[in-house]
């Protein structure tokens, strides 16, 4: 569904994305995880062509994004950060406002709405003005909105920043739902909670994909060993363990540390140290503090 080879864009002398490669199957959901200026949006900009490259090119479905701009855009659902619904306009005012800039129109659109707000449980409030929706209600008709040409490929562009856990874990069940109708899903997101339910997963750190693969893949691909460590100096021992040659990299996690130490070595004394198995987040610290080190 997508395949980008090379791709660029610069910035004057700010390189935003170096050349990337990735190819991303039809009915996968591709997390891209990053920290802000990671480069996350520019890539989604330049596979949508919304932003023209600076180098390589990039295909959706078969597509030149380049040269076929407008067959590309039939093709897709993008939801940027902040999507623009109109507060003054009930959730089925800015459904049919969408459906008319998409030309959805005729006897499948009253189906079409009815199946979207059954899906997203968004039914009850369909007379609701946008600008009385909660966080999340907003991002499930702004999804709504996107749906509604029947995309084959949704991007995401973080779609569940500052929403309540609860309706994270909501939104997250409805794009499952479309992944299993065949819909391929490529989103960014800085959760590494979330990725976790992607079935792949690209790690980006200023403009360059640094690790892909599967969960699974990218935790036993981190080199050495990751424990929790139970201190009542938790500052005191990340500068000590820092120190040492044979640690790899240290993380808080609560009021815990989570440590990757080299494979072999044994725990230092005097903490209480347990073998874990590496979250996501265990694994992007440690991939960027080794590359940085």
């Amino acid at each position: 569904m997508i395949e980008a080879r090379g791709l660029s864009r610069t910035f004057g002398p700010l390189t935003a994305v170096h050349p990337l490669d990735l190819t991303i199957p039809r009915g996968e959901v591709f997390g891209l995880v990053g920290p802000d200026g990671a480069g996350k949006t520019t890539t989604l900009r330049l596979l949508t062509g919304l932003l023209d490259s600076t180098a390589g090119t990039a295909t959706i479905g078969g597509l030149d994004v380049a040269r076929n701009a407008a067959a590309v855009r039939d093709r897709i659902g993008c939801m940027a950060q902040k999507f623009g619904l109109y507060g003054d306009l009930t959730v089925e005012e800015n459904m049919d406002f969408y459906a008319g800039l998409f030309g959805v129109d005729g006897p499948g659109l009253a189906p079409l709405k009815d199946r979207l707000l059954a899906m997203t449980r968004m039914a009850p409030f369909r007379g609701r003005p946008a600008a009385k929706l909660s966080g999340g209600m907003k991002q499930k008709l702004a999804l709504m909105c996107t749906l509604l040409h029947k995309p084959e490929l949704l991007l995401l562009d973080e779609p569940t920043n500052g929403v309540d856990p609860v309706s994270r874990r909501d939104f997250w069940l409805i794009l499952e739902e479309l992944v299993h109708g065949g819909m391929t899903l490529l989103v960014t997101t800085a959760y590494l909670d979330e990725a976790e339910r992607c079935h792949r997963v690209g790690l980006m750190h200023q403009g360059r994909l640094i690790r892909a693969g599967t969960p699974a893949e990218l935790k036993a691909a981190t080199p050495g060993d990751c424990y929790e460590v139970l201190t009542d100096s938790p500052r005191a021992l990340r500068t000590a363990l820092l120190a040492r040659g044979d640690v790899l990299s240290v993380k808080p996690s609560g009021a815990s540390l989570h440590v990757f130490l080299k494979t072999g070595t044994r725990p230092p004394e005097g903490d209480s140290w347990r073998r874990i198995s590496p979250t996501l987040e265990d694994v992007f610290v440690s991939v960027i503090e080794q590359q940085h080190g």
